[in-house]
């Protein structure tokens, strides 16, 4: 076990229990993050999904809770039922080392007579979505007035789905001078204006991750005489994941490949945001207890999913955000384990595909072959191939002739068309060199 988080203010019952988790280092957002919380200073933390970002302020939070005191004096708000779930989870664990801290979870889609009386034996910690907990703060069964820190996580999805309204409530029923900690992949207008009202002018930590992770094979697959349909009923035949995740853009898209795939019996669920709490909750169970070989997914299950050993992301389609594509990939490759994000693409989106490139991924072109993702031409030397085979004869350099014939324009004519021919032999030369540094930096990863 290193000792590296024995330099924050961890008593010994935390550094057992972070030993027990299976932490030898703290991430880079858990360095900046965790004294920060010790301090009492107001946080601002941009990080993606699978940075650490969770134990960042669970970790202090925990070890600052006063057992002796039974009022609520933490709470944690999330945007998600399940990312709630899980946030519980991890506290629980947590707090197995301490014995005496009452951890609580209160969410929608569950019985709130039972969250009534439950929230009326003021749980130390408490972590759950914002409209429950201003429910049982109207209700008066949850005192908060004691809290002394307030955690707004994946605040860019609270924006998203509309739940700032509620945040600014609970927020209002705090002391004035409690702790804020807003953790966010982005930094929308309206959670600005929260931030100003609440937090003043704090610097934003930026936690810039490696976008193209050393434990991720990033694989793009073209769609070209097949459809999507059909190319992700491909992969999905050809590869045997642990957990495979499948992005749509939308409920809608998700639906549909649910219902193709399904007919073409495969192994698959479904997961997004218009099932009902019922059958997100029996979904998660069936997922969780391996019943699936492959779940279609919206980006609900992006920021609110951690399923331990995700081992394949299918990107059907191109995430409009650079951000989610992050969110999804991130589902793979974390901790110990390796995993693999294929993201699919038409002629149409190659556009798409620059700017994920302009980011800083770097993808493996793949194809299927002979019954396995195998690598095929990088897309751009395609590109340039036409390209020259195109242009690159004397025939194809078309240099116009001059009206009024000169002395010497025959001259001039040919000169002009060998300037060209060199110019695209140099094009190509560079676009080969750029490609070939490109396919060396993919191997020594």
């Amino acid at each position: 076990m290193s000792k590296a988080f024995n330099r924050f203010e961890f008593d010994d019952k935390m550094i057992e229990a972070i030993e027990e988790i299976g932490f030898t280092h703290p991430t880079m957002v858990q360095e900046r993050v965790i004294p920060k919380v010790f301090k009492g200073a107001n946080v601002v933390a941009q990080s993606a999904t699978g940075s650490g970002k969770s134990h960042a302020f669970l970790l202090p939070l925990i070890a600052k809770i006063d057992q002796t005191l039974n009022t609520t004096q933490v709470i944690i708000l999330a945007p998600t039922r399940e990312l709630s779930k899980q946030l519980e989870n991890m506290a629980k664990k947590v707090v197995e080392y301490y014995g005496d801290i009452s951890v609580r979870s209160f969410i929608g889609g569950t019985d709130i007579k039972k969250d009534e009386e439950r929230a009326k034996s003021r749980p130390q910690l408490v972590i759950g979505t914002p409209t429950r907990i201003k429910d049982l703060i109207d209700s008066q069964d949850l005192d908060i007035h004691d809290a002394w820190s307030i955690v707004i996580d994946e605040a860019d999805l609270m924006v998203d789905l509309g739940f700032m309204n509620d945040v600014d409530y609970i927020s209002n029923r705090i002391t004035n001078d409690s702790q804020f900690l807003v953790f966010s992949a982005t930094i929308p207008e309206p959670l600005k204006h929260f931030m100003e009202k609440y937090i003043g002018n704090t610097e934003t930590i930026v936690i810039d991750s490696p976008t193209n992770k050393a434990s991720i094979h990033y694989s793009l697959v073209p769609v070209k005489g097949a459809s999507k349909f059909e190319k992700t009923l491909q992969l999905v035949t050809t590869i045997s994941p642990y957990i495979g995740l499948i992005f749509a853009n939308s409920r809608e898209r998700a639906d549909e490949l649910f219902v193709y795939l399904k007919e073409n019996k495969v192994n698959v669920g479904l997961f997004h945001g218009g099932l009902k709490p019922r059958e997100r909750s029996q979904e998660i169970k069936k997922i969780e207890n391996l019943e699936y070989h492959w779940v279609v997914a919206s980006d609900l299950a992006a920021r609110g999913l951690d399923f331990d050993g995700a081992s394949h992301v299918i990107n059907y389609d191109i995430p409009k955000q650079i951000e989610f594509f992050t969110h999804r990939s991130g589902r793979v490759g974390r901790g110990a384990y390796t995993g693999v994000a294929i993201t699919l693409y038409e002629p149409s989106e190659e556009n798409l595909i620059d700017e994920l490139e302009k980011k800083g991924y770097v993808f493996n072109h793949e194809d299927i072959r002979g019954g396995e993702l195998k690598e095929i031409k990088d897309r751009t030397m395609r590109g340039n191939r036409q390209s020259r085979s195109k242009t690159n004869t004397s025939q194809n350099y078309k240099v116009r002739a001059p009206k009024k014939v000169k002395p010497g324009y025959k001259k001039k004519m040919k000169y002009q068309k060998e300037e060209l021919e060199r110019q695209e032999r140099r094009r190509y030369a560079k676009a080969k060199s750029r490609n070939e540094k490109k396919r060396k930096q993919r191997d020594n990863k």
